[in-house]
């Protein structure tokens, strides 16, 4: 696969549709065509404890953040007619489904290809944990800024570029 747009979200809380920064990596020919990353307020706005843990953000971060259809409103035209790449897929589509959802936009019907589920099938047991940063450093990238949005769409986009 040498066209696709990776992509990473973060959420503010349990529900997946709180999310509150987005990355995306666009690959054309096999070769990082355009970066993009975007703090989003969140709905519903509120940050649980663990998520803060994690990622590092918080209300003050998104207070003057935009929604998410501006944001998407940006995105959409940069990824029109590319399959989109994240590691464990189902967490960032069930995230950009459920994001839709809340603010009754439309759906249209990406295709999401899985980096964790590639692993899984190319390194089988040969890993300890099939853990974005492992794989990603099995395939010759180091991941730094762990749960970072923007770095961790660009460690998906390397993993892509080797396993898919």
């Amino acid at each position: 696969m040498t066209d696709f747009a990776a992509i990473d979200f973060e959420t503010a809380n349990e529900q997946r549709c709180s999310v509150c920064s987005v990355g995306v990596v666009i690959v054309r020919g096999g070769v990082i065509e355009e970066t993009f990353y975007n703090l989003i307020h969140p709905e519903p706005e509120y940050y649980q404890w663990f998520c803060r843990q994690v990622h590092g953000l918080g209300p003050e971060d998104t207070q003057d953040a935009p929604l998410f259809p501006e944001v998407w409103a940006t995105i959409a035209p940069k990824i029109a007619g590319l399959p989109l790449v994240a590691h464990n897929a189902r967490f960032d589509e069930g995230c950009l489904k459920e994001v839709f959802r809340v603010y009754r936009m439309d759906y249209p019907d990406y295709v999401f290809y899985d980096t964790l589920a590639a692993s899984r099938r190319h390194f089988g047991c040969r890993l300890p944990n099939h853990q974005l940063q492992t794989v990603a450093a099995a395939c010759g990238y180091d991941l730094t800024h762990h749960h970072h949005a923007l770095a961790d769409a660009e460690a998906c986009a390397a993993i892509a570029l080797k396993l898919l």
